[in-house]
């Protein structure tokens, strides 16, 4: 009983970990947009709608923190960043599978008549 109980308390520890690192509206998201394949500021922003410059600069650095994106700064005048999934970030890619076929699942049981 005792086993089961540590066994639980890492595994929350780890859910929590996890959701941390990809929680809140717009972090999956960008992920999502990432899996296509590099992409600069105004590429993420026009396909994540609804989202202000302040919001996705603020989640593309705590995602760079956490070792999901690269950024990568050319030295041009004007500027030019880009955005990529580091391995680790490629890594979330069959969570996020997962978790969009739990979606499907869960809206075809809910909604069923």
């Amino acid at each position: 009983m005792k086993a089961e109980a540590e066994n639980h308390t890492r595994l929350t520890c780890e859910v929590e970990t996890t959701l941390k690192v990809i929680g809140g509206r717009w972090k999956v998201l960008i992920i999502r947009e990432l899996m296509a394949g590099v992409k600069r500021f105004g590429e993420l922003q026009r396909g994540l709608t609804g989202i202000t410059q302040k919001m996705l600069t603020q989640q593309l650095r705590e995602m760079e923190e956490d070792g999901i994106i690269h950024r990568e700064v050319y030295a041009q005048i004007p500027p030019k960043v880009e955005y990529s999934l580091t391995p680790l970030g490629k890594s979330l890619e069959p969570i996020l599978y997962a978790m969009h076929e739990w979606g499907m699942h869960h809206s075809s049981q809910v909604n069923q008549p």
